[in-house]
């Protein structure tokens, strides 16, 4: 038997919205279900105006394209309408991370497709060269920009997801890795637009936490507590997990401990830890791979350090070294900068230098600016000591050719 005769072009247009079957689009529209089939019948009824907005934002094509026929006399409110929105979006600028526009939509597939890809880069961060991941990681989000377009409704808020990602990704490349913070707070605007499109409440305040740390490092407290404000007000919005809750404390202590305030620093992380205690429960988002409570250890030793509580400090670091997982290379060479710096402080320059020089040593395997910049800390404490034997050879390794050609490449 023949199938019988339907709207062809709704029911395609759903399935590359990622809406796989009716009740689904029912259910995001707020209709019943037989409305969806009254409108993939042969001969579809016009909706009411506010359905017609609610199906073109959906599923990203106007009326006509989606199959419908509008009644004698009536105009196309919707193209006239996505006309304006997008010269609207153009005029103040806000068209970086595009909104959709009238083409060829990609199926729902693309959305997997595109995840696997951010996923991919995820793990490959903590291990792959800073320089080499991050021209993929850009590349991929221009990729993710231009699908964006071709993509609408569940589809597109996957892509969307997995766009804010990327931008993140290639922001903490340039902040942590590259230390360029203008460039890191263009990403992380462009992050946050597209974590916007995918009304992800929880991946908007990890973008903002992060962009709290570019004004932390230049000791501008004002501007990291307002986004920090913002980050927590997101993360109410999502249900977000003990572990996530915890890292943002721990990202405002680091802000005021580069803002010189270590005692609400400390307070900070007292309370990530009773957090963390506690539990919670909600999982944790799959992307929160850059925080654990050993991660939040050498928060803490840093702080410790930062505050003039030497033994404490070394205790703490020490400890973490210990529990730290064999996969931690990047942090690892912080924790070593960190174990030197309280050598060098405690007056110990022959312990600090064999820190120092552990630090150079991972360095030269995994490249971390964060890992090089803290070793470079340690040698200027150490300038009194500056002809002793331990020193000098801390410098020969400081300033040798492989390491100095490396922090200048990168």
């Amino acid at each position: 038997m023949s199938q019988p005769a339907s709207n062809i072009r709704l029911r395609s247009a759903r399935h590359a919205a990622g809406y796989r079957s009716q009740q689904e689009l029912a259910t995001a529209l707020g209709v019943g279900v037989r409305q969806v089939r009254r409108w993939e019948s042969e001969n579809p009824p016009w909706p009411h105006p506010d359905l017609q907005q609610a199906l073109t934002e959906l599923l990203g094509q106007d009326m006509e394209s989606l199959g419908f026929t509008p009644p004698a006399g009536r105009d196309r409110p919707d193209s006239v309408r996505r006309s304006l929105v997008g010269a609207s979006v153009a005029a103040v600028g806000l068209a970086a991370v595009p909104m959709q526009s009238a083409v060829a939509m990609q199926p729902a597939s693309v959305a997997a497709d595109f995840e696997a890809v951010t996923r991919s880069h995820r793990r490959l961060y903590w291990s792959v060269a800073p320089a080499t991941l991050h021209p993929a990681a850009v590349a991929h989000a221009t990729l993710g920009c231009a699908l964006l377009t071709e993509t609408s409704g569940q589809t597109r808020r996957a892509v969307a997801a997995a766009l804010a990602e990327s931008y993140l990704l290639a922001g903490r490349i340039e902040f942590f890795d590259l230390r360029d913070g203008d460039q890191a707070g263009r990403k992380l605007l462009l992050a946050l637009q597209a974590a916007g499109q995918a009304d992800d409440p929880l991946l908007g305040s990890a973008i903002l936490a992060h962009s709290a740390f570019i004004p932390a490092w230049d000791g501008e407290r004002d501007a990291a507590v307002e986004r920090m404000v913002a980050a927590r007000t997101y993360a109410r919005r999502g249900p977000a997990s003990a572990e996530f809750l915890a890292w943002l404390d721990a990202v405002e202590a680091e802000c005021e401990t580069r803002c010189g305030n270590t005692r609400t620093a400390l307070h900070l992380i007292g309370h990530a830890e009773d957090v963390l205690a506690t539990g919670a429960e909600h999982a944790s988002p799959v992307w929160l791979d850059w925080f654990s409570p050993v991660r939040l250890a050498a928060f803490k030793g840093n702080t410790q350090l930062k505050a003039g509580h030497l033994p404490q400090a070394r205790t703490t670091l020490l400890r973490v070294l210990d529990d730290m997982p064999a996969t931690e290379d990047k942090q690892r060479t912080v924790i070593y900068g960190d174990l030197a710096a309280v050598e060098a402080a405690a007056g110990n320059p022959e312990a600090a230098c064999e820190y120092a020089c552990r630090g150079l040593e991972q360095l030269k395997v995994t490249w971390y600016a964060m890992g090089m910049d803290r070793v470079r800390e340690v040698r200027r404490a150490l300038a009194p000591h500056q002809h002793e034997q331990c020193v000098r050879d801390l410098d020969e390794r400081l300033y040798g050719w492989a390491t100095t050609v490396s922090a200048l490449a990168r």
